[in-house]
């Protein structure tokens, strides 16, 4: 009667306790395996004022999106008469090779991509005058374990982004600063489609310049944590050290930079980070 009873229990316990929920396997194309650098490439000749684009990926990849990207970027840069290095050997970041470059371009990297040397040959860099421009994921992991990256570098951190089914939405950009290079081209309400990012605050101090905001009630901020409020900031710059780092949350998909004003954005962005134009820092 005992063994029947602990029987009747043990059945009714599986019946009440959820099962486990398999996950599908990531896809090694967004979801590469994570490599750490050591050995720093053969750099070219360059002239002064060159231009390193890192494309690394130790998170979340967009292969599409990075290819599309490395292509304008380079086309962009040697239109302004600069020397362009392209690689995704984080080994680059090291004192010998980045005095070589006046700006860093970080083509929606993700992930630990730096090894403590590298993080701060980085810094130091960033710090004693070099030019940073972000592209989208290189502000985008929902966590960091460098937490100078998010807080310092760039003044908040990422918490999500519209999710499916309304991931790509149209919405309404509000360029409220027009000065600098990379907004001066754009007009007061820019409307595009994007993967729209979200943020734990607004970015202050360092003397932060808000470029552009977010005009929520333009879209679906869904889920529900992803909303901001009034200002949602989603491109800025910042004053690291005597560095110039510059923001922007935009470009998820490979076809937005193809587009005009996306690309005079990051001209723009490109040329006040090597203080060829604009003010700050």
């Amino acid at each position: 009667m005992m063994l029947r009873s602990l029987l009747l229990m043990a059945v009714a316990a599986q019946a009440v306790t959820p099962a486990t929920p398999i996950m599908p396997p990531r896809d090694p194309r967004n979801w590469p395996t994570p490599v750490m650098d050591k050995v720093a490439p053969t750099l070219p000749r360059l002239r002064r004022g060159a231009v390193l684009v890192l494309s690394k990926t130790n998170g979340f990849r967009d292969p599409d999106q990075i290819a599309a990207a490395k292509a304008v970027l380079a086309d962009l840069i040697r239109k302004q008469g600069r020397d362009v290095f392209e690689t995704e050997n984080a080994a680059v970041i090291n004192p010998r090779d980045l005095a070589k470059f006046s700006v860093i371009v970080l083509n929606s990297t993700s992930g630990t991509i730096f090894d403590d040397s590298q993080r701060a040959a980085f810094k130091s860099w960033v710090e004693h005058g070099g030019g940073v421009v972000l592209l989208h994921g290189a502000g985008g992991d929902p966590q960091y374990d460098w937490s100078w990256y998010p807080q310092t570098l760039v003044g908040a951190q990422f918490i999500g982004h519209t999710g499916r089914p309304k991931q790509f939405q149209q919405g309404t950009i509000e360029v409220v600063d027009r000065t600098n290079p990379a907004t001066r081209d754009l007009p007061a309400k820019w409307v595009r489609t994007e993967e729209w990012y979200s943020f734990d605050r607004v970015s202050t101090g360092n003397d932060t310049h808000i470029l552009a905001t977010l005009d929520e009630s333009s879209y679906d901020p869904f889920p529900e944590r992803v909303r901001m409020g009034k200002l949602h900031p989603i491109i800025w710059t910042r004053c690291v050290g005597k560095g110039r780092v510059f923001f922007s949350a935009l470009g998820h998909k490979a076809e937005t930079y193809s587009e005009p004003l996306h690309q005079k954005m990051i001209s723009g962005a490109i040329r006040w980070a090597a203080r060829a134009e604009g003010t700050g820092c």
